[in-house]
């Protein structure tokens, strides 16, 4: 038999992705160490699909812990999403996501070179592209201005990919870009729960709403959104992003696997997004009126690094993979609040 194997199968994407793939009758395995991640999320994926993928719980840094897994399994494709990807916690521990985020792809690369592997699929990030102008294009300059440690991981494996292609040219890679992922499964089930403090801006948005509209007790720092800048050069003034439901995020790589599966391309590259730009005005205004919620929010200056606006052409994804977005942003934020709701308010 064959499997497709999810690194990080457990996370916001990965789970939404084995969902994905076991409802288009892929064959999966779950590698997570569950150190963002939770168990619970099994079960629930069972709930959705009624099937329950094998699951391990292994760091893939570990080279002898993952070899057994390939030891035991016919690995004919791999969909690596493991990684640590807080911007702020890379520039203050930047050893430790060059470590993490580089050997576990080395490790995976080593075994599918051994076990003779046939598809590969990164998830990539439009951090790469560094400071740009949008809409950005997938012949966009890469590895220039990069802010953190973690964009500069996303880069050096994404070099390392291409170098492993030209030395093994058997193996089909698949380099997916993604912006801004938001949102969660229809049936509340799964959706984006980081530990701790969130680093992204839909979490925290839930955490606000939570405080202010259902529970006054939790942490004071969830008193209102902080949201930096507001003297952009866009249309209202602050940051604008290229938000994209999880669930067309996830549909984008099973479209990926079926697109190397079945054409005789080796490697390629794309973004993945809506094309369009969302300002965080818009989003937390949008939240507000979908939800029916009340959501402070609070100016601050802007952070170094942060741009007015980033988004993406989408133009190669939809041609070449036949493939488009299908979810608006009132889905992204009805999703998002529906799966606080539902998971007793835990976000």
């Amino acid at each position: 038999m064959n499997y497709v194997l999810v690194t990080g199968g457990l996370g916001f994407i990965g789970s939404h992705t084995v969902v994905e793939l076991i409802e288009h009758n892929y064959n999966v395995i779950i590698l997570d160490n569950l150190s963002n991640s939770k168990i619970e999320v099994l079960d629930k994926i069972n709930k959705i699909t009624n099937h329950t993928p094998l699951f391990f719980n292994i760091d893939i840094t570990s080279m002898e812990m993952l070899e057994d897994i390939f030891k035991e399994y016919n690995i004919e494709s791999i969909i690596h999403f493991a990684a640590h990807k807080a911007v702020g916690e890379s520039i203050e521990k930047p050893l430790m996501y060059y470590q993490n985020n580089i050997i576990s792809t080395l490790n995976l690369l080593f075994l599918c070179d051994k076990y003779k592997t046939q598809h590969f699929i990164f998830s990539s990030s439009a951090t790469v592209y560094g400071e740009t102008k949008s809409p950005i294009v997938e012949t966009t300059a890469v590895g220039r201005n990069l802010s953190s440690p973690y964009g500069k991981t996303k880069y050096f494996i994404e070099e390392i990919l291409e170098d492993f292609h030209k030395s093994n040219p058997y193996i089909k890679i698949i380099i997916l870009r993604y912006f801004n992922p938001v949102g969660a499964h229809s049936s509340g089930l799964i959706g984006e729960n980081p530990n701790g403090i969130p680093n992204n801006l839909m979490p925290y948005i839930l955490k606000v709403a939570i405080k202010n509209n259902i529970n006054p007790t939790i942490d004071d720092v969830y008193f209102s959104v902080k949201v930096f800048g507001n003297t952009y050069n866009t249309k209202d003034g602050t940051g604008e992003r290229d938000f994209i439901h999880v669930v067309d995020l996830a549909s984008a790589h099973s479209k990926s696997l079926e697109y190397v599966t079945s054409n005789d391309v080796h490697f390629d590259i794309f973004n993945v997004g809506t094309g369009k730009s969302t300002s965080v005005l818009e989003l937390i205004n949008t939240f507000c009126e979908t939800n029916k919620l009340i959501v402070p929010y609070e100016f601050y200056p802007k952070r170094n690094g942060d741009m007015a606006s980033v988004f993406c052409d989408t133009t190669k994804l939809n041609n070449v993979l036949k493939w488009t977005a299908k979810h608006s942003l009132v889905d992204m934020c009805k999703d998002s609040y529906n799966y606080i709701l539902l998971n007793n308010n835990s976000v």
